[in-house]
């Protein structure tokens, strides 16, 4: 946790010196706490996710503004459809609305859209506002604003692993051919190469566990778990994140440059 970030959720007031050359290339994020938020304030709990919606847009100009190459954001899991259906059906309307009022600034700061997770399942409104924020932001070459919707790790692997048993089957590929490579393509990620796996993972609202997100990713992520709310997040915070990120000595199982 961070020293200046209150549990309570207060405007942060110190802004942490980060190195402009050592920033994370992929940042994700479970963007949790929204219904929590609301609650701390008597709110519905699609309050919260309102105001998530207005910080995915913050934070997203703020993570392009510091050079990251893919932002990765946890938006709806597989498991959510177990929420009430009122909630679910307000979460699906969220990305209309969000891609409505946002894909003119994600254009105008060179943002390209891209979704992994099994779209193919979401209702047909859904479906469309995706797709057209993918084709309006297509030609954009900077930052890539990667939503998980409707995504569960598990689920994708077992996706990857049907792929390639099917390519065996097929005589395609032989099975001691099968490698790292050969998973990190099969998987939903593989779109974001050289950018498949996080550098940096951040959870908020406090929760310390992983829930299904990117599992096979983020084996050499850096986690970063801070207490403020998804709504509460700001740039400070994302900052504030980084600059833990840059404070840890990077070893990918091997031993510190100094030693």
């Amino acid at each position: 946790m961070f020293a200046f970030l209150n549990k309570n959720d207060p405007a942060e007031t110190t802004t942490p010196a980060i190195d402009p050359q050592r920033i994370p290339a992929h940042v994700a994020i479970i963007m949790d706490g929204n219904g929590r938020w609301a609650k701390a304030r008597h709110l519905p709990r699609i309050a919260g996710h309102k105001e998530g919606m207005n910080t995915v847009k913050k934070v997203t100009i703020a993570a392009s503004d510091l050079g990251v190459k893919v932002l990765t954001l946890y938006a709806f899991s597989t498991e959510n459809w177990k929420r009430p259906t009122d909630e679910v059906n307000y979460l699906m309307q969220l990305p209309v609305s969000f891609f409505d009022t946002f894909v003119p600034d994600l254009v105008k700061n060179n943002v390209q859209v891209q979704v992994m997770g099994y779209t193919d399942k979401l209702p047909a409104k859904t479906q469309k506002a995706v797709n057209d924020a993918i084709a309006d932001t297509q030609d954009c070459d900077g930052m890539i604003l990667n939503f998980a919707l409707n995504y569960g790790s598990r689920s994708e692997i077992v996706s990857g692993i049907q792929a390639i048993a099917t390519q065996v089957q097929a005589g395609e590929l032989a099975v001691d051919d099968i490698d790292e490579a050969t998973v990190d393509h099969a998987l939903m990620t593989a779109p974001l190469a050289p950018y498949h796996d996080p550098d940096l993972l951040i959870r908020t609202s406090g929760e310390e566990r992983i829930s299904n997100f990117l599992l096979w990713q983020i084996a050499y992520s850096e986690l970063v778990f801070t207490d403020v709310k998804w709504p509460g997040f700001t740039a400070t915070t994302l900052k504030a994140c980084i600059a833990d990120y840059q404070s840890r000595d990077r070893r990918f199982g091997g031993l510190s440059n100094q030693k």
